[in-house]
């Protein structure tokens, strides 16, 4: 399903206490997302309960001023919760009741970090998997027992309901939003805009080490480069591994520690990546697509897409086609 709209409305709900990160998050996503041409795609509307809201203690409580109340959540396309600081007790029932009505009416909506429990409350959450920051996880499935609750991974796209991890998944987040509705090359220019990767994998895991590699070992950049250049070869693990100068095993373990991921998923994905490039920038048949992005034919192709993308490629090229 799509949800695309002329000048789409976006809802940030701002309850009490809201972290002020993730509150800017959607603000700064949505509103770099234009056209070609620099026409704006969203309007963000951040909107509070009756009696407004302040941002959690970390800032300070810098008041948020707002027009937009609850009711800004009953004509937007998509409603994003934030993660705010209490999440040992439900929000107000109009709160709640608003969320609701949203779903009900077929909005998106979509939860930062801890965000997460205002949506298990509204019971918007029963019966799906989800994702939530994951020092929070096990809280969240104790609080809520008919949610499956994933705390490994950056975040979770149900269709309609979506959840994310904390702090930067809620960019990924929202930067697959602006994927879903509008495209890879436009998800890719509104993240070189705010200066960050054009998506990281949903199924990416939440907690990377970070720190320097050990003596002898080097970051995987140089070997991420050389498979971004080779993906319509037909590679293995065996061939990354040599370019890379180590065994499979310890190839495998770097990814892991510095890519969130496995070196064959991180290839699907930029697979699936360069083929939604390819359909979108040219008129190949979807043979030469899945030739040029790796894939070797049509079928293993359409696989992949449909899994990662929800659609077929022609489907995808229909929608997204840019034309001159």
């Amino acid at each position: 399903m799509r949800y695309v709209l002329a000048m789409h409305v976006v809802a940030v709900l701002a309850l009490d206490g809201v972290v002020a990160f993730d509150l800017a998050v959607p603000g700064q996503v949505f509103g770099s997302t234009t056209t070609a041409g620099n026409v704006p795609l969203y309007e963000t509307r951040v909107c509070t309960p009756p009696g407004g809201a302040e941002t959690s203690a970390m800032l300070g409580r810098i008041r948020v001023d707002t027009p937009f109340g609850l009711d800004a959540l009953a004509t937007a396309g998509t409603v994003v919760v934030p993660g705010h600081e209490d999440v040992r007790s439900d929000p107000p029932a109009e709160v709640l009741d608003a969320l609701r009505h949203a779903a009900s009416r077929g909005a998106r909506i979509a939860s930062i970090c801890v965000g997460a429990f205002v949506l298990a409350a509204a019971g918007l959450l029963d019966g799906r998997r989800v994702t939530t920051h994951w020092r929070y996880a096990r809280a969240l499935a104790r609080r809520f027992p008919d949610v499956e609750v994933d705390p490994s991974v950056l975040y979770v796209d149900g269709g309609q309901i979506l959840t994310s991890a904390g702090v930067a998944a809620g960019i990924d987040l929202c930067l697959h939003l602006v994927r879903r509705d509008h495209g890879s090359a436009t998800a890719a220019r509104t993240a070189r805009r705010i200066v960050m990767p054009p998506q990281r994998d949903g199924g990416q895991a939440q907690f990377i080490r970070r720190e320097e590699p050990p003596d002898g070992e080097t970051a995987l950049q140089p070997t991420l480069a050389w498979l971004e250049a080779n993906l319509h070869r037909p590679l293995t693990l065996d061939d990354i591994a040599r370019h890379a100068s180590v065994s499979v095993r310890t190839l495998t373990r770097r990814f892991r520690d510095q890519a969130g991921t496995t070196p064959r998923q991180w290839l699907a994905r930029a697979r699936v990546h360069r083929a939604q490039e390819l359909l979108e920038s040219t008129d190949l048949p979807v043979e030469r697509v899945a030739a040029e992005a790796g894939f070797g034919s049509p079928v293993t192709l359409r696989a992949h897409f449909a899994r990662r993308v929800g659609t077929s490629p022609l489907a995808y090229r229909n929608a997204f086609r840019t034309r001159p």
